[in-house]
């Protein structure tokens, strides 16, 4: 199977119409974060969004951690799915479900050490995927993704086979590393923010080396 790809800090309509024509099946609208790359107002999220063909999916960024506020966001930015990148309190994936029937919600899970797992396994049976970044949210200005970093892959293959959700595989992917990135997790799908732009721009050359390497993978495969 082919690892699906998302790309993520879309900017604008026509970064999302290039990525689409390249090959994304979902792109990533990063709403208000404490640091990072991406971030744009909720009306150009939801400009965009409205866009975006059946068939490929529309990610809402959030660093919002309560229920209530993240239900609102969705219904400004009309996105069909939640990226939630960092953690909720007990049963709150619960009540974000309740809240939005037909909505997926994915959970960002950033691996730093062993606790990955635990976390990605506690939580994988109340969301419809887990996206496995290289963020930390445990510093003072919490990083909650967009590092352009890699982490130890070898824990996201620990992931990956320990959950029965869809796993996206994120932090530092490029066009040179995403083959052994996939070699490696057999992840769902592939995430990649700055590994395809060039002075914070969308590269369309690097789209495309970056999707021909992730199609390539399963070439390979077969």
């Amino acid at each position: 199977m082919v690892a699906r790809v998302k790309v993520c800090c879309i900017a604008s309509r026509d970064e999302a119409r290039t990525a689409i024509q390249l090959g994304a099946s979902a792109l990533g609208l990063v709403s208000e974060m404490p640091s990072g790359p991406g971030v744009i107002p909720e009306a150009a999220i939801r400009e965009i969004a409205e866009m975006i063909p059946p068939g490929v999916s529309s990610f809402l960024l959030t660093s919002r951690q309560e229920v209530a506020s993240i239900v609102e966001q969705q219904r400004r930015t009309g996105v069909n799915t939640i990226q939630l990148v960092d953690e909720l309190p007990r049963g709150a994936h619960q009540d974000l479900r309740a809240a939005l029937p037909g909505i997926r919600i994915v959970q960002v899970i950033h691996v730093q050490d062993e606790g990955a797992v635990e976390q990605a396994v506690s939580v994988a049976d109340f969301v419809d995927g887990l996206l496995l970044d290289s963020g930390n949210p445990n510093l003072a200005v919490k990083e909650l993704g967009g590092t352009g970093r890699t982490h130890d892959w070898s824990l996201s293959r620990r992931i990956r086979e320990a959950v029965s959700v869809p796993v996206f595989l994120a932090g530092g992917l490029t066009p040179a590393n995403v083959r052994e990135a996939i070699q490696r997790v057999s992840p769902f799908g592939v995430d990649v923010c700055s590994g395809v732009r060039t002075g914070g721009r969308l590269d369309p050359e690097k789209v495309k080396q970056f999707v021909h390497e992730v199609q390539g993978t399963a070439r390979a495969e077969s």
